[in-house]
């Protein structure tokens, strides 16, 4: 079964097509921001604080005065992009890491499966402050670190694959008709094993997305006054029994984008297991 026939399994699914679309909805939305957004999300009028739900405030106002639905708008683009540019670095790393590793095999993959599990025996948060603690604050270097842990997972993962595949009977026949090792990886073992990494991809993207949100709320990520859905939160937080709906906002926006990506990436994985039993 190719992606295009896993796609259209996955769409006849009324609740997968419903994240599907929520989150295709939430994209286009940060992507013209600037177009959807009623109000300059940084712009600070205290006339108008803890202004209720109102046509021209449809999220109503926080302690600045600025509009909640704007903010959230904006937030889209470093909550989700920087989620985004985490997991596909850290994903496309971790896969070459691994089938190189699976594919060679010998002192390659017991060097770099060692690495795997010291670094692997570290928990994937404590691990991140602790590069943190050494690079410095702020959402590039939380980024970095993020790389740096994540793609332990897929490197495992893509290896375990890769050595499932690379003795099967394709493989075999490419080798015989003289081609590289390059090429076998990437026009033959790699499009077979992607769909089941593809799965994998899906689900970390929702965790990815909470630990960016995480560190901004902690305050080592997206620095106010710029509008980020975890720093939003920390915001909020003052005024949490006054004005819970300034945390309520970004918190269900985080809630429902992690909840659609899991559903998908659950539906996935059960489709492609449904595929090899």
């Amino acid at each position: 079964m190719n992606i295009k026939e896993i796609t259209q399994n996955l769409l006849k699914h009324k609740l997968t097509l419903l994240c599907f679309i929520f989150i295709i909805i939430v994209i286009i939305a940060g992507i013209f921001a600037p177009i959807i957004a009623p109000h300059d999300p940084l712009e600070m009028e205290l006339t108008k604080k803890f202004m209720p739900i109102s046509i021209e405030y449809p999220m109503g106002t926080d302690n600045m005065g600025r509009c909640i639905f704007s903010r959230i708008v904006h937030g889209i683009r470093p909550t989700i992009g920087f989620s985004l540019i985490a997991c596909s670095v850290s994903s496309t790393f971790g896969i070459f890491i691994g089938m190189l590793s699976g594919f060679k095999g010998g002192k390659i993959d017991m060097i770099i499966m060692r690495l795997c599990d010291v670094l692997y025996s570290f928990p994937s948060l404590v691990l991140t402050l602790v590069i943190v603690s050494f690079l410095g604050p702020g959402i590039k270097n939380i980024i970095i670190a993020m790389i740096c842990v994540q793609w332990i997972w897929y490197a495992r993962v893509s290896r375990n694959l890769t050595i499932r595949e690379r003795e099967l009977s394709y493989v075999t026949c490419s080798k015989l008709v003289g081609s590289s090792n390059i090429k076998i990886l990437i026009k033959s073992i790699l499009p077979n094993i992607f769909p089941q990494v593809l799965a994998i991809i899906t689900i970390d993207f929702g965790h990815t997305i909470l630990a960016v949100s995480g560190f901004s709320f902690l305050g080592l990520g997206v620095k106010a006054p710029l509008p980020e859905w975890g720093m939003m939160i920390n915001d909020g937080r003052s005024f949490m029994h006054s004005n819970p709906m300034l945390m309520f906002w970004p918190g269900i926006m985080i809630l429902l984008v992690v909840l659609s990506t899991n559903i998908i990436g659950d539906k996935l994985r059960d489709t492609l297991e449904e595929v090899v039993s």
